[in-house]
C-alpha cells in the first residue's frame, strides 16, 4: 500500500512538473533542459543564477515561469544608483501616529527577478544575501519573513563587458544552479521569428500552479531517499574541488547540501524517490561550477570553472551501490 501512494504522489508531482514546463515551453523556444533546472531549483527551495549576453531571453524565460505559478512577482532592475533600501524595505515616520511603519521592498515576493545583478554596486547587491539564506529582511533591528514559497532568480551579463561587478563568493554560494542559456539554433531562431512576426508582445500566459501546489512539490522533494553511500559520493565532490591543483577556493558545504537537494529533485521528475550516483553527475557542473575560484595560472592555461569539475568527475569513484 505505501508503495502505491508513492507512486500516486510521483504521478502528481510529474504532472504538475509537466504543465509548468509546457507553458513555459509557449514562450520560450528551444530550452528545455533550462526550464528543466529552472524547476528543478523552484521545487528543491533553491535560487538560480542565469547568465549569458544580451538579448537571448533571460528575462522572458523568468517571467514565464512567474505567469505560469500564479505567484506575487516583483522585478528588481539593479542599477548603479540602486539602494540596499529598495531592496529589503525602509521604515518611514508616519505623523499622524507619531511611530514608523515598515514600507516592504521589492524583495518581499514569491518570486523575485533580480535582473541584471552585477550591474549594481556590491553594497547593493550583499542587500539579497541574508534573504537568500535566512528568508527574512532585516530592517532597524527587526526581522520580517518574506512570503512563501520564495526563489531569487538573478540574471547577469558577462562579468567582462563594460559595467559590470563581479559577484562575491559569498553571493555566488547562495544560489543552488547557474544556468547558461546560449544562442538558439537557425531553426529555433526561426520558430522565434515567427512567433513574434507581427512584433506584437510576449504572449501572456496562464497560471497552471499556485503557491500550495509549489509548497506540496518541495515537500515531495524532501521525501526522496539519499544513500548514505551517495552522499559520500556528493562530500567527495565537493572536497576533491579544495584540493584539486587548478581550483584556488573549493566548494563549501553549503554546495553538498544543495546538490543533494537539486539530485532529489531531478530524481523526482525522473520518476524515482530515490537518488542516484547519475543524479548527481547530471547537475554537478550547474551546482558547482560558479562556486570555486580558479588559479590565475590556469585561467593563462585557459582552463575554466567546467573544465575543472569535469576534471573532479573523472577523478572521484562512482559508488557502486
Amino acid at each position: 500500500m505505501k508503495n502505491i501512494e508513492m507512486n500516486i504522489e510521483l504521478q502528481r508531482f510529474r504532472e504538475l512538473s509537466g504543465y509548468i514546463e509546457e507553458n513555459i515551453n509557449r514562450v520560450m523556444i528551444g530550452k528545455k533542459n533550462v526550464i528543466k533546472l529552472l524547476l528543478i531549483a523552484l521545487t528543491a527551495g533553491g535560487h538560480v543564477l542565469i547568465e549569458d549576453v544580451p538579448g537571448i531571453g533571460k528575462t522572458t524565460l523568468v517571467s514565464a515561469l512567474a505567469e505560469s505559478l500564479s505567484l506575487s512577482f516583483k522585478r528588481i532592475q539593479f542599477t548603479p544608483d540602486l539602494m540596499p533600501s529598495d531592496v529589503t524595505g525602509f521604515n518611514l515616520f508616519n505623523q499622524k501616529t507619531g511611530e514608523f511603519e515598515f514600507q516592504p521592498g521589492s524583495v518581499m515576493s514569491q518570486i523575485v527577478l533580480a535582473d541584471e545583478i552585477n550591474r549594481t554596486s556590491p553594497k547593493t547587491q550583499a542587500a539579497l544575501l541574508e534573504v537568500m539564506q535566512e528568508n527574512q529582511v532585516t530592517v532597524d533591528g527587526v526581522s520580517y519573513q518574506v512570503p512563501q514559497p520564495f526563489i531569487v532568480l538573478a540574471t547577469q551579463n558577462p562579468v567582462d563587458h563594460v559595467g559590470t561587478y563581479p559577484l562575491p563568493e559569498a553571493q555566488l554560494d547562495r544560489f543552488m544552479l547557474k544556468i547558461d542559456l546560449g544562442y538558439p539554433t537557425i531553426t529555433e531562431e526561426v520558430e522565434i521569428l515567427e512567433l513574434y512576426s507581427d512584433d506584437s508582445e510576449i504572449p501572456s500566459l496562464d497560471g497552471v500552479a499556485d503557491s500550495e501546489d509549489v509548497i506540496w512539490m518541495r515537500d515531495q522533494v524532501q521525501l526522496v531517499h539519499c544513500a548514505k553511500s551517495v552522499m559520500y559520493y556528493i562530500s567527495e565532490l565537493t572536497a576533491a574541488t579544495r584540493r584539486h591543483p587548478d581550483i584556488k577556493l573549493g566548494a563549501s558545504p553549503r554546495a553538498s547540501k544543495m546538490l543533494m537537494q537539486a539530485a532529489k529533485s531531478h530524481a523526482l521528475l525522473l520518476g524515482r524517490e530515490y537518488v542516484r550516483p547519475d543524479d548527481v553527475q547530471a547537475l554537478a557542473l550547474n551546482v558547482l561550477s560558479h562556486r570555486i575560484t580558479l588559479n590565475p595560472e590556469s585561467r593563462l592555461k585557459r582552463i575554466t570553472e567546467e573544465d575543472a569539475i569535469n576534471s573532479v568527475l573523472k577523478q572521484v569513484p562512482i559508488p557502486e551501490k
